[in-house]
Formats: structure tokens, C-alpha cells, sequence
């Protein structure tokens, strides 16, 4: 069963066009603002604790690619198939880092206003922003995207909750503007993907 996902995530990462300009400067530049290496297929910092105040390195290996790779390749039909993925593979990542970082039982929306600053085994929207944004450019790398590209991330104030953050993806078809959100479920749950517009409403 392994080799025969090894030999798909193969033939899958092969098969897989190039897209040329697909990273917004926006991403590197919020890893720059945080002191954060970029990404590689092999090696990942991981925010955690609130504001990147706990960072842990994290190998990533051939079998990590090649489950990446099935999984995102149910995604391949159409843009709507591949946000569905990319939720998917980002619930199998946050689980793949959870004993490592120490976030297996981290909760929803986690926020200063219920206790919670401060604690490694938690994500603030700014962790889950550069988190997210570290596994996309590691799907981009690997060649994983075929009908997005990485957008810029974005903010929305919410006076009950304060200033959030959010990582994006666009449709490069349709110039939509999607969202890619795990702050407000559980570890492991799939994240909000939302359109833009939908996001900043406060959903």
C-alpha cells in the first residue's frame, strides 16, 4: 500500500505543470516581518504559543510528500475539487505536526480573551497564518497546485475578537480571492475556506 502511494505521489508530481509568478511578495514578506526561513519539501518551521513565540523545526520525508500528493490529488478536476483538497491535506498536516509542536488538543479561536496566551500547545491566527502559508508554498514546491496560486494574506478587525489573519489562495481561472482558515476549528478539523468577501463578513 505504501509504495503504491509513493509511486502515485511520483507520477503525480511529474505529470504536474509548473506555474510561473504563483506566490504572492505578500507571503514572503509576513515571513520576513516573523523571522521565519522559507519553507522547504524537507524542512518547515511551525508558529506556535501566539505570535510565533514557540517555533519548532519540523523534516518532512518522501512519505509525508507522497501522502500530500494523494491527497491532493482528488483535487485535480476542477478549482472547487482542489480547495476541498488543499482543506484536507491541511487537516492530515496539523496532525502529522501535532506531537512535535505539542498542539494536539489545541482549540478553536484561541485567544487571549479565554486564557489562553501564551500556551505552546495553542495557535494564535498569526501561527495558523504563517503555518498555512508554510504548507502551501510546500504544495506549490512540489508542484501540488494546479488551479490556485498563493495570495497575499489578509486581516479583518472583529471587535469581539480583536485583529485576524487569515492565509489565501486564488483562483487563477477566475481571479477569486479565497480564504484559508484553521484558526476557528479544532486540531486537525478542516479549515474555513471561504471567498474573500464571505471571510471579511465575519464568518
Amino acid at each position: 500500500m505504501r509504495y503504491s502511494v509513493v509511486v502515485l505521489a511520483a507520477l503525480w508530481i511529474a505529470a504536474a505543470p509548473a506555474l510561473a509568478g504563483e506566490v504572492d511578495p505578500g507571503v514572503t514578506a509576513m515571513l520576513r516581518e516573523w523571522s521565519l526561513a522559507s519553507p522547504t519539501p524537507y524542512r518547515v518551521v511551525i508558529c506556535h504559543g501566539f505570535g510565533c513565540a514557540f517555533r519548532t523545526e519540523i523534516g518532512l520525508t518522501r512519505a509525508d510528500h507522497a501522502q500530500m500528493a494523494a491527497i491532493m490529488t482528488s483535487g485535480s478536476a476542477s478549482a472547487q475539487a482542489e480547495r476541498a483538497a488543499i482543506g484536507r491535506t491541511e487537516a492530515w498536516f496539523e496532525r502529522r505536526i501535532a506531537p512535535l509542536t505539542g498542539t494536539t488538543t489545541r482549540v478553536a479561536r484561541a485567544g487571549p480573551l479565554i486564557g489562553l496566551a501564551g500556551n505552546r500547545g495553542q495557535f494564535d491566527c498569526i501561527d495558523t497564518t504563517n503555518n498555512t502559508n508554510a504548507l502551501l508554498l510546500i504544495l506549490n514546491e512540489l508542484k501540488l497546485l494546479r488551479h490556485h496560486t498563493i495570495a497575499a494574506p489578509v486581516s479583518r478587525f472583529l471587535f469581539t475578537e480583536g485583529p485576524h489573519n487569515t492565509a489565501m489562495i486564488k483562483d487563477h481561472k477566475t481571479n477569486e480571492l479565497w480564504t484559508v482558515d484553521p484558526w476557528t476549528h479544532k486540531g486537525s478539523e478542516v479549515p474555513d475556506i471561504f471567498p474573500l468577501a464571505k471571510w471579511k463578513g465575519g464568518e
